[in-house]
C-alpha cells in the first residue's frame, strides 16, 4: 500500500493550525500587533535578530557594538509582557515543531542511523 506523504502533510498542517499551542501563538501574536508600542518593539526586535543572523549565515564579523544593542533590545523585550508571553508561546510551538520533525524522521535514523 503506496501513501501520499503531501496528503499527510497537509493533515499535520491542518493538526497544527487546530492545535492548543498555535491558537496560542495566534492570540499573543495578535495582541502584540494590536498594541502600537509593542508592535514596534517586536518589529525592532526580529530586526536585529535577522540582520544577525544574516551576518553569522554569509560568515561575516558581529561588532561588540551589534552584541551590546542586541543585549539591550533583548532586556527590553523581556520586560513588556505582551511581548515576553508571545515569546513563551513561540518556544512552546518551538518544542511541538521539534518533537514533529523528530517524529517524521525517525524512518530516515532508523534506516541510516549509527550501527555498531
Amino acid at each position: 500500500m503506496s501513501v501520499n506523504l503531501y496528503d499527510l502533510a497537509y493533515t499535520v498542517e491542518n493538526g497544527i493550525r487546530q492545535s492548543a499551542e498555535y491558537a496560542d501563538l495566534k492570540k499573543q501574536y495578535e495582541a502584540v500587533m494590536a498594541d502600537e508600542s509593542a508592535r514596534t518593539m517586536f518589529h525592532n526586535f526580529r530586526d536585529i535578530q535577522l540582520k544577525l543572523q544574516e551576518k553569522q549565515m554569509t560568515g561575516q564579523e558581529i561588532t561588540e557594538e551589534e552584541v551590546q544593542q542586541a543585549q539591550k533590545t533583548v532586556a527590553l523585550v523581556q520586560q513588556h509582557e505582551m511581548i515576553s508571553k508571545l515569546m513563551e508561546a513561540e518556544q512552546r510551538m518551538s518544542v511541538v515543531l521539534g518533537d514533529l520533525n523528530r517524529i517524521i524522521t525517525k524512518p530516515l535514523e532508523d534506516l541510516y542511523g549509527t550501527q555498531e
